[in-house]
């Protein structure tokens, strides 16, 4: 899995989580709707860290909380 889909599909399942939509997400952490949107689809190549660092305050966790998931594991992600 390509790093871009780990953290969509990280995303999406902190989302459902915490029972949130994408616009609570964005009115919560200030990234706009369109930012959001393109991460959960995997429009973008690679995410700034700065960017997954507002969606981390929006969903009340730290950036270690998020890439705490088997997702991020080494061996399953591409080079």
């Amino acid at each position: 899995m390509q790093l871009n889909q780990a953290v969509s599909r990280r995303l999406t399942e902190l989302l459902r989580e915490k029972n949130m939509t994408q616009y609570q997400l964005y009115m919560k952490s200030g990234v706009p709707k369109s930012t959001i949107g393109n991460i959960v689809n995997c429009a973008y190549d690679s995410v700034k860290l700065r960017v997954l660092h507002e969606l981390c305050q929006g969903l009340e966790i730290g950036l270690e909380e998020f890439f705490r998931s088997p997702l991020f594991d080494e061996e399953d992600l591409e080079p």
